[in-house]
């Protein structure tokens, strides 16, 4: 299905879907509730620094001609990348030289400064500006900051003052999965780019999933040969000219891997590598059917969720593992390899006559104890090479070797427990840190996952537990953001993804705690939004734009809109033009007369915050028609919301739909059925491509009563005999859609609450609602 005609209208009504799926969305933007608030003497840095003093002084302003001055090989490496910086975040072109002098700009690299590993320090008055460091990353991390200050508005001029900074973490990175859907070299360097600005520090490379294998070893070609290649779900899938299958394939050769390395470690990052086991295999068990614990064969599917493949326990599977690993170690210098191990299933472990032969050849004596032995040797497999072995926190389970450090997703409690333990630990829960979480409940949201993770609550996160033993927190490596890429099927929406979230997990990263300060780093935004808009990032739009909540008296012919915005900059509207800084502030709702044309927008400092205004236009049509993004899920037990898109076209624009995979229900609440006669529904079918494990009980699909299953009408929990049903067809139209009315009650009046669920298993391919329409008598 891939026809869906374009929305014109935006949110009528709060979209209540993801406020179901608390915890994860019950910190909010709300935690600045006066919207952004500059510090005294703050300036537009992000990260902020450690240490900003103010001096009296004229500034200095940098111009084309400004000298920039540096001696030695590596301070004028930095002076050549401060230059490339500054020109591409909107600053002037300046040329490195290697002429003495105490004016202009001078990088200066002395080992005898007690600045630390990357710390710096900037002095600026009338007559320039000095950055140094005793190292080449600090006098980096002292160039980006200079950049940040010459521009996002600036104008090239830098106040007199004195910084002192260096980092709060060691740790400070970023996970992109490139298993799931792949990236080109040139984009993974542009994230680089983007994180060395932010001075973060490391870049963990997920590159093995169930869904493909990425990374070329040598020694076992099918890795890539099979495990680089799927085919796409539904007509995806297919050659729209043809309909041929169309595989969607990509991997890294040794020398790409090389590159990207090289790249980053001139930024001053480094890359860690992940090869996940014993779960997430199923790409490299269908490449080598032997690694695999059952007979059927497997390949790389587009399926997402957890599979219950698993490499098998035989002593052959070890030495691959092994020897996958010394391909790895020959390629990533980075002192620690990821070995995954989350999410592996034990089901199919279990009902191996052939693995509880093995587990009690090795003593282990449970299921958990056999994945810590299989940790364990690689663990010293790797202390061998002069590496340190990385997990998620699941290698915790069944015992974990004193050497090995523990990245922290499910929460932090696996953390505080390994720190407690002894263990060096990564911060990465998935209440704060997981980037495929979408930030605002905007009808506008790529696909991913609706339990919001905004930017307050990544801002807000504190890596170091409160009940962590103050002896043990300096086992508090630093925090890490992850980007799974499920959902994530091009680089414009992976950058989305990223930013401005990113810039908050930069700044808990570097700057002390007693320095964050969520409504300043507001303050302090704009101007990064400034300096990525020349960079080229196309940061999202969805945190800055206007949403609109309605409440309607249909039959005076009025409503009353509320404009909100998520993270509290000012809005100002206008109901008959264009919008400007200079147009009404919205300050209190607004009572207007249908129909009605409304424009919107946040504003900072005069300066638009996104890159078009939000246009409503509210009718008495409108009021009784509501998208799936503007249903809420029906109450009761068994709650998995998506946002997912359609399966097709092959390439471009696909139509998104907000679905509860584990009930498929919409509840639209509140609904005015005075005069209404009946429901108009337009529905669609997308594939069902999810595997669950032990969630899978959790699907709660009402028993069909026809041949294809109904559509159902209720009210109140949602339960109990329909109000009306209608039959399902085999399949939707040639357009991939179906519409379908249901006759209300005469009875049924005032304001209630409506559900529509799909009933039937119609596995593999799911019912999913489009629009929702009360049609008068």
């Amino acid at each position: 299905m891939h026809t869906r005609t374009r929305r014109t209208s935006l949110s009528l009504l709060p979209l209540a879907l993801a406020l179901s799926l608390a915890p994860l969305a019950h910190a909010t933007d709300a935690q600045a509730p006066d919207g952004p608030r500059a510090l005294p003497g703050s300036l537009p840095l992000i990260p902020a620094p450690a240490q900003v003093e103010r001096l009296d002084g004229a500034d200095y302003t940098v111009t084309t001609s400004t000298a920039l001055r540096a001696q030695g090989a590596a301070a004028q490496r930095v002076a050549g990348q401060f230059a490339t910086l500054l020109r591409q975040s909107g600053g002037p072109t300046l040329q490195p030289s290697n002429a003495r002098g105490t004016d202009g700009i001078r990088f200066v690299l002395d080992g005898a400064l007690k600045t630390g590993a990357e710390g710096y320090q900037l002095r600026s008055d009338a007559h320039g500006v000095t950055v140094q460091a005793a190292t080449e990353a600090g006098l980096f991390y002292g160039a980006a900051t200079l950049s940040q200050l010459l521009t996002g508005g600036s104008n090239g001029a830098v106040p007199a003052l004195r910084i002192d900074d260096a980092p709060r973490f060691s740790w400070r990175g970023l996970m992109l999965d490139s298993a799931r859907h792949f990236q080109s070299l040139d984009e993974i360097k542009r994230v680089l780019d983007a994180m060395a600005e932010q001075k973060l520090n490391t870049f963990h490379w997920h590159l093995t999933d169930d869904q493909g294998w990425r990374m070329e070893i040598k020694r076992y070609p099918k890795l890539t040969g099979v495990g680089s290649c799927r085919i796409p779900a539904g007509d995806g899938g297919l050659d729209p000219a043809t309909g041929a299958p169309r595989p969607y394939c990509g991997f890294y050769t040794q020398e790409q891997i090389r590159e990207v390395i090289a790249y980053a470690a001139a930024l001053h990052i480094q890359v860690i590598p992940e090869i996940d086991v014993p779960g997430h295999a199923t790409a490299a068990i269908a490449a080598y059917p032997e690694l695999g614990t059952i007979d059927t064969p497997l390949q790389p599917l587009s399926e997402w969720g957890v599979f219950p493949n698993l490499f098998n326990t035989e002593e052959g599977t070890f030495q691959f593992l092994e020897n996958v690993l010394e391909e790895v170690i020959e390629l990533f210098p980075a002192r620690y390899v990821h070995v995954g191990g989350d999410e592996a299933v034990k089901d199919q472990w279990e009902a191996s006559a052939r693995v509880q032969a093995r587990m009690r050849e090795l003593g282990a004596n449970d299921e958990m104890a056999m994945q810590s032995h299989i940790i364990k040797r690689l663990e010293t497999f790797l202390e061998k090479h002069d590496r340190r072995l990385i997990g998620w926190d699941e290698i915790l389970e069944g015992g974990l070797p004193p050497e090995a450090t523990v990245m922290s997703w499910r929460g932090t409690e696996g953390g505080l427990k390994a720190a407690s333990e002894g263990h060096d630990v990564v911060m990465s829960p998935v209440t704060d840190m997981y980037m495929d979480y979408l930030q605002t409940n905007s009808p506008n949201e790529p696909p991913g996952r609706p339990a919001t993770i905004p930017l307050a609550r990544v801002y807000g996160f504190e890596p170091v537990p409160d009940a962590l033993a103050r002896d043990k927190q300096q086992h508090i490596l630093g925090l890490q953001a992850n980007m799974f890429t499920e959902h994530t099927r091009s680089y414009a929406r992976l950058q989305h993804n990223l930013f401005p979230r990113l810039a908050a997990v930069a700044e808990t990263g570097w700057s002390p705690r007693g320095r964050r300060d969520y409504a300043d780093f507001l303050a302090r935004l704009p101007s990064q939004l400034q300096r990525w808009q020349a960079m080229g990032i196309d940061y999202a739009q969805t945190p800055f734009e206007v949403e609109l909540d309605t409440r309607d008296e249909r039959r005076a012919g009025t409503a009353t809109l509320t404009l909100r915005t998520p993270l509290g900059y000012p809005i100002h509207y206008s109901v008959d033009g264009t919008v400007s800084a200079q147009s009404p502030a919205f300050a209190a709702p607004l009572q207007q007369k249908l129909p009605v044309a409304l424009q919107a927008a946040t504003f900072f400092d005069g300066r638009a915050l996104a890159r078009a205004a939000s246009r409503f236009e509210v009718t008495a049509a409108s009021l009784l028609r509501r998208t799936d993004e503007q249903l809420a899920l029906c109450p009761g037990e068994g709650k998995l919301l998506l946002r997912l898109e359609d399966d097709g076209p092959a390439v471009g624009e696909r139509a998104i739909f907000n679905v509860n995979i584990f009930n498929p229900c919409w509840l639209w609440e509140g609904a005015d059925v005075d005069g209404i006669a009946k429901l108009r529904i337009r529905a669609g079918q997308i594939p069902y491509y999810f595997q669950l494990a032990h969630d899978e009980p959790q699907r709660r699909f009402v028993p069909a009563r026809s041949a294809h299953g109904e559509m159902d009408i209720l009210n109140a929990q949602c339960d109990g005999k329909p109000l009306a049903s209608v039959p399902l067809p085999a399949k939707p139209g040639a357009d991939g859609f179906i519409t379908l009315e249901a006759a209300l009650p005469r009875s049924l009046k005032g304001r209630q609450d409506l559900c529509v669920r799909f009933t039937g298993d119609t596995r593999p391919t799911m019912w999913v609602l489009d629009t929702l329409e009360l049609v008068p008598r």
